[in-house]
């Protein structure tokens, strides 16, 4: 069972834009003036759209894109105190992930585009973590598109429930339709909700044959993963 993490579970994203124009402004020289959705991308991919956008040139190399994720932790860590005070939990979000950790032969984690140390600070500060093994996560502290996290933490994850996991068994739960489509090529059932910008008939598009209104409705939520894994 695999979560998104921003605007399906939490939002601070005022936050998190505070500490990517720190951390790109560090690494570069230059501030960040243009921003890009984060909706499907990792950090890692963000970096590159962030030099592009921003007419920055810079080396596209391994070692320039860990200082900015060095940078990134820093400047987010730094602003661990503003998390609760500008950011906020989606409703029912804590119900639901203790649902779903009560069935039988589940793992439950995240697939994120923050690194792992950002992604952890954010489920920890607003208590949301307990019921997540974050061990075997996917998270975008590597350069690699979210499908690719998915493919790897459904391997990772065998060794956590004694069992290979199918892609059958595999559910995803996000409001983003890049996700969306990350999750059918990951092999992924996605189940998407509208918490985000995101439209029902734009997550329908990308390729959710289930959309919830929200989180709010724990009940709800098991019944669409039950729908999801049962096809």
């Amino acid at each position: 069972m695999l979560w998104n993490i921003d605007l399906t579970l939490l939002d601070v994203g005022q936050v998190m834009r505070a500490a990517y124009a720190e951390a790109f402004e560090k690494v570069t020289g230059e501030p960040l003036v243009y921003l890009t959705s984060s909706a499907g991308r990792t950090d890692s991919e963000m970096f590159f759209e962030f030099c592009a956008r921003n007419y920055v040139d810079v080396e596209a190399d391994t070692e320039t894109l860990a200082d900015f994720l060095a940078a990134l932790e820093t400047a987010f860590s730094a602003r661990h105190d503003q998390l609760l005070a500008k950011g906020r939990v989606m409703p029912g979000a804590a119900a639901s992930l203790a649902a779903v950790a009560a069935l039988p032969e589940t793992v439950q984690t995240v697939v994120s585009g923050s690194t792992r140390a950002n992604a952890t600070a954010k489920l920890v500060a607003f208590g949301l973590d307990t019921n997540l093994n974050l061990a075997v996560g996917g998270f975008g502290s590597v350069n690699y598109p979210k499908s690719s996290l998915i493919q790897s933490i459904r391997l990772h994850a065998s060794g956590e429930g004694g069992r290979a996991y199918t892609e059958e068994e595999t559910v995803f739960i996000t409001g983003s339709a890049p996700d969306v489509r990350a999750a059918l090529i990951g092999g992924a059932t996605p189940v998407a909700v509208l918490n985000g910008s995101a439209t029902e008939g734009q997550l329908r598009e990308a390729g959710a044959q289930i959309v919830l209104p929200d989180l709010s409705d724990p009940r709800a939520v098991m019944t669409a993963v039950h729908q999801a894994t049962a096809r």
